[in-house]
């Protein structure tokens, strides 16, 4: 029986996605096929409303197993590429809020994971970079489109030409995490942030992700179509019952949605 990389914990309506791999997380194609099985079932039951992408109290990921890709020739690599890119978009495709907590390295693959989550809680330790062109390579699980997506073309381009790695504070300011901790806050905030949603309304919040993720796919008359019909088909759920009468009775913020 193959050993067991990753997980999902589940606690209070909170899916926390646990990478565990020592030393360093590397992103091997067994742990790529368990994260996409674990994304899977992290997006399926009821019970889970929220995600927490979580790497440990040391490090992130640092990147693909380098020595199994060594081993693999073009057509080895043609019939990997994807469902080494597939693990990565079930990671996106979550259809609940997904906050990734980075902690030391995130490099390589394990930037490209965070990449998939909803918005990044990095530590004051953290450094994320794309450095696969020092192996003479580019990202291929979704690096230079989503991270271009995120930070712009030209910001993106420099981290993928240079391979550099940028720090938590470099990386706050440029787009690339949305906040800073110490260390040993990372996953407590991210926590509190995952908790805070998993008590909302879980088909607006579903809506909303579709409505952005996939109207940046498009154009704007496409976006907005999309966005009329899923806003439309809200008014069937029992959640904007609650909501909207809850406001009307209590006043905004009180609501209690199942």
């Amino acid at each position: 029986m193959s050993s067991r990389f990753v997980s999902l914990e589940v606690k209070d309506a909170v899916g926390t996605i646990r990478l565990d791999r020592p030393p360093m997380n590397a992103l091997d194609i067994a742990m790529q096929d368990q994260l996409k099985e674990v994304a899977e079932e992290a997006g399926a039951p009821k019970d889970v409303r929220a995600v927490i992408l979580w790497g440990g109290e040391k490090l992130f990921a640092a990147g693909a197993d380098i020595k199994e890709m060594q081993r693999m020739s073009y057509t080895d690599m043609v019939e990997r590429a994807g469902a080494l890119q597939g693990s990565f978009d079930a990671v996106a495709r979550i259809p609940k809020p997904v906050v990734a907590a980075v902690t030391g390295y995130a490099l390589g693959g394990g930037c490209e994971l965070t990449l998939c989550a909803d918005i990044r809680i990095a530590a004051d330790n953290a450094k994320l970079g794309q450095p696969e062109i020092l192996l003479g390579l580019i990202p291929g699980a979704g690096g230079t489109q989503r991270l271009s997506r995120l930070v712009g073309p030209a910001k993106a381009k420099d981290l993928i030409f240079t391979g550099r790695q940028v720090r938590a504070d470099e990386a706050l300011r440029i787009g690339l995490v949305d906040q800073v901790v110490p260390a040993d806050e990372v996953y407590p905030t991210a926590y509190a942030w995952a908790s805070r949603l998993a008590a909302g309304p879980a088909y607006a919040l579903r809506a909303a992700k579709e409505a952005v993720d996939r109207g940046l796919e498009t154009d704007l008359e496409t976006g907005l179509s999309l966005e009329r019909q899923l806003f439309a088909g809200l008014f069937a759920t029992e959640d904007r019952e609650i909501g909207m009468r809850s406001f009307v009775e209590e006043g905004p913020g009180k609501a209690k949605f199942r």
